[in-house]
């Protein structure tokens, strides 16, 4: 059996997301052929037993060996599609939105469809992002300067259908030959900048990243929370990909700026600041799933 669309959820504790977004589901798809496929990276909450008494998808149960590994894993369990939707748990989906994407993916060279999101109380997700930068690393998006923001606020560049570097990973189309050519996600990272590495190698090997407001969604963000320890994963990562993609020298200028702006923001009173400095200058202190604990400057 091949089907259009190949949807792929990834769990961990999201008993309260999961249901709405399996709803918005058949709505979202059309007249769409498609499988649903969550693979639970081990939840300790209701999340298994709510997905065990649905019968609009198959449940893959899993180690948690990262978000990216359990992306893999759903695609792996997923029937032959055309395009594989990739979907946070706590995503809800607006109706005929995924045809909306799929027209969009289907223009010559595109790789990736990214919706237009929006927050629960209904204000504008500003999802796009541009290439990480040594000018970029100390998230000054509210300068609202290009050389300086990797995060794009400006309403207006949402208003139309255009390329982008990246999109944030919540909802993201992605075609299959894309995915296969680039082997899926990059497993190494565990857990942030998976989607930030998929986007830029697709564009490496010639597929572009599009953002199409015609599709629409809502994405509550943080649905699983963030602690001291997945900022400081967060900020470890991104070093990494700047690394793997720059080589080293440079990657040891956006390392040390990385660690004089998490100072900042530490004494600026952000509590998650002080740990992840400490993880940055003591490889050791790092959390062992990233592997990044064998050099101060991560790889």
């Amino acid at each position: 059996m091949s089907v259009a669309i190949a949807a792929v959820v990834v769990t961990y504790n999201s008993e309260e997301h999961i249901a709405r977004l399996l709803d918005s589901v058949p709505a979202a798809m059309g007249d769409l052929t498609y499988s649903v496929v969550v693979v639970d990276n081990g939840s300790s909450d209701g999340t298994l037993a709510i997905l065990d008494a649905r019968a609009d998808c198959v449940v893959v149960r899993s180690s948690n060996d990262g978000y990216a590994a359990g992306m893999n894993r759903a695609v792996a369990a997923s029937p032959a599609a055309s395009a594989v939707l990739i979907l946070n748990p706590d995503a809800t989906l607006d109706p005929g939105m995924v045809p909306a994407l799929l027209r969009a993916l289907e223009a010559p060279g595109v790789g990736i469809t990214a919706p237009r999101v929006r927050e629960a109380d209904g204000t504008l997700s500003p999802t796009l992002r541009r290439g990480p930068t040594l000018a970029r690393v100390g998230g000054l998006s509210f300068t609202r300067l290009p050389a300086f923001a990797e995060r794009i606020e400006d309403p207006a560049a949402y208003a139309s259908a255009h390329e982008v570097d990246w999109a944030v990973g919540a909802i993201l189309l992605i075609d299959e030959a894309c995915y296969r050519a680039l082997g899926g996600m990059d497993e190494s990272y565990f857990l942030y900048s998976e989607e930030t590495d998929f986007s830029l190698r697709a564009k490496d090997a010639g597929w572009a990243t599009v953002y199409t407001p015609a599709a629409g969604a809502m994405h509550v963000g943080g649905g699983s929370g963030e602690s001291a320890r997945t900022h400081m994963m967060k900020q470890i990562n991104r070093i990494r990909l700047y690394r793997r993609r720059t080589g080293p020298a440079r990657a040891a200028v956006y390392y040390a700026l990385t660690v004089a702006n998490e100072v900042r923001r530490a004494m600026l009173g952000h509590d998650k600041s002080w740990p992840t400095v400490r993880a940055l200058v003591h490889p050791s202190r790092r959390p062992p799933m990233l592997h990044a604990g064998d050099t101060v400057v991560p790889r």
